[in-house]
């Protein structure tokens, strides 16, 4: 008998020989059903490989998000094999899953949307014949050469890597991929082709053009039918469409991937920021502010030198390599330095809006979603290591407080050991348990992705919830135990010596600007009024009205309330109308009685109309929603 550990710690017994497949048939028949692959000792394979004594095992399914990235992943060759089928001259290139669902580029292909029921159907019939993948190992480079004799960019690939090598089988179809690979087609009960676009081979644009063609799949025909309408949901709120409608930021060409902040967008963010460092303050952390451009000296002693570059933007200046830095924690590892910290002075809560460069593909550029410009609300948390949990429950208790002020709800996923990484089996149990520990006390329900930290350290994850149910992973907590010793910082310790502190990494909004966009979307550009650009329009009926509504919006200002006034000539039906369709909050009409005797009749965005509303009362209820920062109106009927 072997004996394998799961991740309650129960130990199961299995014959020699047994599989993951065996784990979950065990557990559970519907668990068996549902299986797509398994996490042994912290690495993904196929269920159907042999186990071996002491194996750590974790079945995965779709709701894990490495088991969607496996079944997205399976479906994108379920999708290289029926267009094959359709298309015998396309060359298949690469085929990764994506955020939501999964892309497969071609060469020697032009399709168009007419050609996707085509695609569906065939995917269809493939499904049907329900093949289970087949791995095969290659002995040498030699024989995976031979198997895609036809198709040089497999060729260029399997060049690239001198072991390792392995492709899959499914039918008539064969591709080269690591894994692993869903246990049979037929999981794959719902599938949509989405959309077609060009590519260039390795994201080059001096290489081959290629056809991309993104799809989503899912085991079950209810969620693809939920996907699609979520999506149809999403089109309506696109933050790049709403952004630009209501003026907030926009894209140049001579800035790709760079955003401008327009003057209403800057109200938002600057509203995002004082909120931030509001409760920054309360919460006794200090804000620094570090260069944007530093030496290469400092990006080696960090690391990134060796494993970023690629994502970096250099300069050279009086023949010295200067590098836009891509991270912060690099310029708040010579702040620590700087200073000799006692024991007593620990934790040091060190907070930065640092502005950061990453090279992203032009092809992966997304709005505000993925830039190559943009801003982390970071904070490095230097502490003694009896300081862990109650540091780290103190993040969770302020994102709580940041994600519920936006009507945000989450979920927290804790991320374990890898398979490589650097630090000792003790500082991994005491950072791992910190986390555990922390995540205990705080009372919340958390899920655990073994294997997921990074190479440096386990981490916590927020993974937030828009009004339409969509998913983000912005927020993150992670212990370092990487950069402490690269920089050797050090605190005093009671005895008077030199030691180390452990660091944890934070950050909430994550990037600011993606905050900001995911923010567009989840409200639909409907503010709240504390982070709405134009609280409130006066809307005069004549030109002799104009000048009180001009003496009304100055009092707005007095007030701290954002105002302005349409002194167009359109009517003011049309006038009423481009208040709401711009989103202004508060809409008030001024005409003869008005002036006379200020009781307005106050229109809403949503069409509801208040009369009968004393000015300055009004004005006093605006002032307390925005300070309070109440999530929905006050004026009530």
């Amino acid at each position: 008998m072997i004996e394998i550990k799961l991740p309650d710690s129960t130990v199961m017994a299995l014959e020699p020989g047994s599989s993951a497949r065996d784990v979950a048939t065990t557990i559970s028949p519907g668990l068996a059903r549902v299986a797509v692959a398994a996490k042994v000792n912290g690495q993904a394979q196929d269920l159907t490989r042999p186990l071996k004594d002491g194996d750590q095992v974790r079945i995965l399914t779709f709701n894990d998000d490495e088991g969607k990235r496996i079944f997205w992943h399976s479906s994108a060759h379920i999708l290289a094999q029926a267009v094959k089928r359709l298309f015998p001259d396309a060359k298949p290139t690469i085929g990764p899953p994506i955020e939501n669902g999964f892309f497969y580029d071609f060469a020697d292909l032009q399709v168009s949307e007419e050609d996707f029921e085509r695609i569906e159907n065939e995917i269809r019939a493939i499904l049907k014949e329900d093949h289970e993948p087949q791995r095969i190992e290659y002995d040498s480079q030699q024989e995976a050469i031979d198997d895609f004799a036809d198709n040089p960019f497999k060729r260029e690939l399997i060049e690239n890597l001198e072991e390792g090598l392995s492709a899959y089988r499914q039918g008539e179809f064969v591709d080269l991929c690591t894994g692993p690979h869903i246990p049979r087609l037929g999981l794959a009960k719902a599938f949509k082709v989405l959309k077609t676009s060009g590519a260039y081979w390795r994201g080059d644009s001096a290489n081959t053009q290629l056809t991309r063609i993104y799809a989503i799949s899912f085991p079950d025909k209810k969620m693809l039918k939920a996907y699609l309408h979520q999506m149809e949901e999403a089109r309506k709120r696109d933050h790049r469409v709403v952004g630009r409608h209501l003026d907030l930021f926009s894209f140049q060409k001579e800035g790709p991937g760079m955003p401008f902040i327009h003057p209403k967008g800057m109200v938002i963010w600057n509203e995002l920021l004082a909120f931030w460092r509001e409760l920054h303050l309360e919460d006794d952390y200090v804000e620094i502010k570090t260069p944007t451009m530093l030496g290469r000296e400092l990006w080696e002693t960090s690391g990134h030198w060796e494993n970023y570059r690629e994502n970096m933007y250099t300069s050279e200046i009086e023949e010295k390599v200067f590098a836009i830095k891509p991270m912060n924690c690099p310029g708040g590892m010579l702040f620590f330095k700087e200073n000799q910290f006692s024991y007593r002075d620990l934790p040091q809560r060190v907070a930065e809006v640092g502005h950061v460069h990453r090279h992203e593909m032009s092809g992966a550029l997304s709005g505000m979603f993925r830039v190559r410009s943009f801003h982390q609300d970071d904070a490095h948390i230097y502490m003694k290591p009896d300081d862990i949990k109650d540091e780290i429950v103190g993040v969770l208790k302020l994102a709580d407080k940041i994600y519920s002020q936006f009507g945000l709800s989450y979920h927290l996923e804790l991320s374990t050991r890898p398979e490589k990484s650097i630090g000792s089996d003790e500082d991994w149990e005491l950072t791992t348990e910190g986390l555990r520990a922390a995540l205990e006390e705080y009372g919340r329900e958390y899920q655990v992705n073994e294997g997921d930290g990074a190479f440096y350290g386990p981490k916590i994850d927020f993974h937030i919830k828009d009004a339409i149910g969509r998913t983000w992973q912005c927020g993150t907590i992670q212990l370092d135990m990487s950069l402490p010793t690269r920089f050797e910082i050090s605190y005093i310790n009671e005895s008077g010596e030199k030691q180390q502190p452990i660091m944890l990494h934070r950050a909430i909004y994550g990037s600011v600007e993606r905050f900001f966009g995911i923010l567009v979307e989840h409200y639909a550009g409907r503010f709240p009024l504390w982070l709405s650009p134009v609280q409130l329009r006066f809307l005069p009926v004549a030109d002799r009205h104009h000048e009180k509504a001009m003496e009304w919006r100055k009092r707005c200002k007095q007030l701290g309330l954002r105002a302005d006034v349409d002194s167009s000539s359109e009517s003011i039906n049309k006038k009423v109308r481009n208040a709401q369709v711009q989103q202004v909050n508060y809409i008030v009409v001024i005409g003869d009685r008005e002036v006379e005797e200020p009781v307005l009749s106050v229109r809403t965005r949503d069409t509801k109309v208040h009369p009968g509303v004393e000015l300055e009362p009004f004005l006093t209820l605006l002032q307390k929603e925005a300070q309070d920062r109440c999530p929905e109106s006050l004026l009530q009927d």
